[in-house]
């Protein structure tokens, strides 16, 4: 590849590291070493050492022989969501179940044996942990990391329960396996998950898929309570059929979006001569 940077301050390293980021999309969420190096037409040994910085850093990890991007690429500038179309989708269905609740609503993902809060609408509480975009917490800690690790095959939770948190907490006594299959089991016959004051002393919250157009769950929202303020018996009766309500129709619209007729292309991949009106 031939040095683009007219600058003398410009560095060709870095720009070669945000190629590598942008060969992922929504169709190539895995992608081989040999591929990534096409696709940033890059020598495969400099594509080889620029991956192994990026998982280094945590923006990236090995799957078998695949990569894939991390959700910690949301900490620059929200480009992984943003290309899942998720997010723009969901905000307005989070603003509306808060108004309709009067409580705070997130969304995550699983990233290893944490979750990351992806997306976020909160009203004052008294709540001791502070959540923003890009928070970690131990997924079997929490009611969406329940939901996320309840659709996990056997293989795939095993494989993200192995890696250690980074969320930064302290140690907790974990469940025995036998106890977490059992409330795993019960959490994908039911469809919800319940999190007692299991993360923080007086946060309680509920938690519900969010599906993408193949039914595959890709997200989990929740409704968050402060247990001396809101019970159990409140937040499964009166706020839990809000949120469900809430999930699938984000879900369903997601799907839609999924589903549109036509892909975007840029202007590049547009041939010479083009009239506009055709290309657009």
């Amino acid at each position: 590849m031939a040095r683009r940077g007219n600058g003398p301050d410009f560095v060709e390293a870095f720009a070669r590291g945000l190629d590598v980021l942008r060969c992922f999309d929504e169709r190539r969420r895995q992608m081989s070493l040999t591929e990534i190096a096409t696709a940033s037409d890059l020598a495969r040994p400099t594509a080889r050492r620029l991956l192994l910085t990026l998982e280094e850093l945590g923006y990236v990890r090995l799957v078998g022989s695949q990569f894939e991007l991390t959700p910690r690429v949301l900490s620059l500038g929200m480009s992984y969501v943003s290309a899942l179309g998720l997010w723009d989708i969901a905000r307005p269905h989070l603003e509306r179940l808060v108004s309709a609740t009067h409580e705070s609503s997130s969304m995550v993902q699983l990233d290893g044996s944490d979750i990351v809060y992806v997306a976020r609408v909160a009203v004052p509480k008294i709540i001791s942990l502070r959540v923003e975009i890009g928070t970690r917490f131990p997924a079997v800690q929490t009611s969406q990391g329940k939901i996320l690790l309840a659709a996990l095959d056997e293989a795939a939770l095993a494989a993200a329960l192995a890696e250690p948190s980074r969320a930064g907490l302290p140690p907790f006594l974990p469940r025995s396996a036998e106890v977490l299959e059992r409330e795993l089991r019960e959490v994908r016959a039911r469809g919800w998950a319940l999190a007692d004051e299991e993360l923080a002393p007086g946060v309680r919250s509920v938690a519900a898929p969010v599906r993408d157009g193949k039914g595959t769950v890709r997200a989990a929202m929740n409704v968050t309570v402060h247990a001396a303020e809101t019970t159990v018996d409140t937040l499964l009766h009166d706020h839990l059929p809000k949120l469900l309500r809430t999930a699938g129709d984000i879900s369903a619209e997601w799907a839609l979006w999924q589903s549109r007729p036509y892909s975007e292309v840029s202007a590049d991949a547009v041939p010479s001569g083009t009239p506009k009106s055709a290309a657009g």
